[in-house]
């Protein structure tokens, strides 16, 4: 077996576990030691068999990142960023998400989850927790501030 057959069936082994980007695979043969020659055919040879798009792959990664592992915006856009994801289709992906829900919406699922393990907290200890907890999702102090006076009414204590 030639070494591009090898390259090739471990590039569809690393694609087996789920998406990725270009540029994720292209790291990915760097990191196999790939010539550029070898690198450019087999990224063409996945692109034409619907392996490889980074419009599918950013569709895929929003919706992952806003309906199973919630984060804001601003961090879902950063990820695509780092993998290679062309900028204006970032936004233009994030302006034609109509069913894309804001992130006080995300941030509100989130603290619902979680608010019932807060139950004997003061709301001074909630307001901590709860805004640790989203501001490592990526949520701003304003969208933090608002969920957690929405759920814990201001005159609550223990």
């Amino acid at each position: 077996m030639d070494n591009f057959t090898k390259l090739l069936n471990k590039t569809y082994r690393f694609l087996s576990y789920r998406q990725r980007s270009i540029k994720e695979v292209d790291d990915y043969l760097a990191k196999k030691k790939a010539s550029s020659l070898d690198s450019k055919r087999i990224i063409n040879k996945l692109k034409e068999q619907k392996f490889l798009d980074d419009f599918e792959f950013a569709k895929w990664w929003i919706e992952q990142r806003s309906k199973i592992k919630p984060k804001a915006h601003r961090i879902i856009k950063f990820e695509l960023k780092q993998k290679g994801i062309d900028k204006e289709l970032i936004e233009d992906l994030f302006e034609d998400g109509e069913d894309l829900k804001s992130d006080l919406e995300k941030a509100l699922d989130l603290a619902g989850r979680k608010i019932a393990r807060y139950k004997n907290l003061d709301r001074q200890k909630i307001y901590e927790k709860m805004g640790r907890f989203l501001a490592s999702k990526g949520f701003d102090w304003d969208t933090i501030k608002k969920v957690v006076d929405q759920l814990i009414p201001r005159d609550y204590n223990k």
